[in-house]
Formats: structure tokens, sequence, C-alpha cells
């Protein structure tokens, strides 16, 4: 019993020494931390997308803590409203921040490009990239095997026609498509820039409309019809300035490849009122009833009066113009062969004074 008692002293004991250690040990080493750290990173939506260009939120709000100039819209998942309560804790305005979308800068669907050999090995483009650089004929093109897809937390980029396509509405800027991407197909751009290139192909226009149809060619054509001096062509790709396009779509209708997709929404026609459906209706059964009892009114013989009409006119047409051929044709032969005429007259006289 004794052993007992002693052996449970002995372990209180260490545990009070341990506990005064440490306590005396976390003053002296303490490491002040500013509470508003905590605070920030309490309203950071914590995804560690690495859109804000740091390692993660964590990152993200130390830094905003010690470096008072740093923006507060760096958050691409949080946007305008994440801004907001941020600046309430350090005491900023939020600035208004421009939403960003990721593009994709390939239209090589499974039609358009030539495809290159069969691939069935680890269906992951970057293992594609290192077979020949890939199984299309284009090695600038998407490869289509969803590595951008598998690297978005927020379920904004598909695979579809063989090409990766992104879901704007779903989409935070957040850049890990772009990151994944082994070709270097995607980038951030403004989400206000809605005509886009749609190629990352470098090549001569000739090599590149044959390994795909909507290749750009770099013909120049988009360059010399924008009025605003957006687009150039360098090394035979076409490329939009954000800051100068005005969004007109002109380089996308003089594109002959349709390389260059204009995004914009097309304005939908002004829905009709179920009233105005039935007046119209009502407007064009009335008109088509108008049409048949005007037909029905007409006289039914009149048609064929102005047949025998054009016929007869035909016909009084035609008999002046068979006489003047007839004539023509006697006094053309009288004209050809008098003598021939005089001779068959004198033996027809002959032939009646032997009769006599």
């Amino acid at each position: 019993m004794d052993l007992i008692v002693i052996a449970i002293v002995v372990v209180v004991a260490i545990g009070l020494v341990a506990a005064c250690i440490l306590s005396y040990a976390s003053k002296v080493f303490y490491v002040p931390v500013d509470e508003r750290v905590s605070k920030l990173r309490a309203e950071l939506p914590g995804a560690n997308c690495g859109g804000c260009g740091f390692a993660g939120c964590d990152d993200y709000a130390n830094a905003l803590v010690e470096d008072p100039e740093l923006s507060i819209n760096k958050c691409p998942v949080g946007g305008a409203a994440v801004a907001a309560k941020l600046g309430e804790i350090l005491g900023k305005s939020a600035e208004a921040g421009e939403k960003q979308l990721a593009v994709v800068m390939c239209n090589g669907t499974r039609d358009a490009v030539k495809p290159l050999l069969a691939y069935n090995d680890i269906k992951t483009c970057k293992a594609a990239k290192n077979l020949f650089g890939g199984m299309n004929a284009c090695p600038f093109g998407c490869l289509g095997l969803g590595d951008c897809e598998a690297a978005c937390d927020f379920d904004a980029i598909h695979i579809c026609d063989g090409v990766a396509v992104v879901n704007k509405d779903a989409c935070v800027a957040c850049g890990a498509c772009a990151k994944a991407c082994p070709n270097s197909l995607i980038r951030i751009s403004p989400a206000k820039n809605l005509v886009v290139v749609k190629c990352h192909n470098t090549e001569k226009g000739g090599v590149a409309r044959k390994e795909c149809s909507n290749a750009c060619i770099g013909c120049m054509k988009c360059q010399k019809v924008c009025k605003f001096d957006a687009i150039t062509v360098e090394n035979n790709l076409a490329y939009i300035d954000p800051e100068k396009c005005k969004n007109c779509g002109m380089c996308a209708k003089e594109c002959p490849t349709g390389a260059i997709h204009d995004e914009r929404k097309k304005k939908a026609a002004p829905k009709k009122s179920p009233e105005e459906i039935e007046a119209l209706k009502k407007a064009a059964a009335a008109k088509k009833a108008a049409a048949a009892a005007k037909k029905e009114d007409a006289p039914a013989d009149s048609t064929d009066v102005k047949a025998d009409d054009t016929k007869a006119d035909s016909a009084k047409e035609k008999t002046p113009v068979k006489e003047v051929k007839v004539e023509t044709t006697v006094e053309k032969a009288e004209e050809k062969a008098p003598e021939t005429v005089k001779e068959v007259v004198d033996e027809s006289a002959d032939i009646g004074d032997e009769n006599v």
C-alpha cells in the first residue's frame, strides 16, 4: 500500500514540475501575435487555392497584417464580400475589384483537330504530353484528359468534345487549372473581355490549318479590321489586348477559321404577352378569311376568257408572220430562177394546145 502511495506522489510531483517549466517557457519564448490575423483567417474561405498569390489563407492573412499596402481584393474565391469584411478588420476601404475568369485558348474539338495516334496509357495530360507531345497533330492544343478538371476545387471546368470548357458562373479565377495544364493553354483574364482568341498554335498558317481546322493561321485580317488597335498578330498568332478591346466583335466576324470567339450574349427578342399573341392570331385568321372570300366572289370564267383572248391574240400575231415568209419565199424563187418559171409556163401552154 505504501508503494502505491509513493508512486502516486512521484507522478503528481513530476506533473507539477513539468507544468511549471512549460509555463515559464511559454512566457520566455512567447511571440506576440496580432489578433487581427486570427480574425482575418476566420473571414477567409479556407480554400487554400493559391489564387491570391500566397501559399494559403493563413499566409495571406499574415501578409495582410505585415504589409499595410497589400490589397484586400486578392481572394478570388471570396470576392467582393470577403474583401469588404477584411477591410472592416483592417480599417481599409474595399476597392472595386475586377472579376477575373479562366480562359482556355483552344477550340480544337474532335472534329477539328487531326488525330496523331491512339493513346491508351495513363489518362492524364502530363503523361500524354511526354509521349510524342500528345496524341493530336497539334502540339499546342488541349489534350482533353482532364488534368485541369481534376485540379479545380469548384467544379468550374470540364472536358467537352475533347476540349476544356470553363463554367463562368462557377469559376473563381484561382488559377489551379492554369497550373495543371502542361501546354499552358489556360490564362486568367478580366471577365469583361468577351472576345477571345481560342488558339495557341504558333506554327505557320498552312501547317496549323492542316493540324486543326479551327487554328489561327496568322492572316492578319483581324488586325486590319480592328478600329481600336486592340489586336496584333505576333509569331503567327493573334493576340487581343484586354485593355484596348471594346468587345465590338469585328475581328471574330472577319476570322476565316473561327479561331476568334465572340462570347457576348445576344439580346433576346422581347416576349409578347398572351393577349398580344391572341390578337396576332385573330388578325392572321381574319386576313386569311378575307382573302378566301375575295377569291370566291371573283367570276370563275374570267380566267378562261382571258386565256382565250390571249390565244387569239397570239394566233393573229403569228399568221401575218407566216404569210410574209411565204411571199418572201416566192419572190426569192422568182428572183433566183426567172428562166425556169418561164419554161414551166411555156410547157403548160404547149400541153394545152396539144389537147385542143
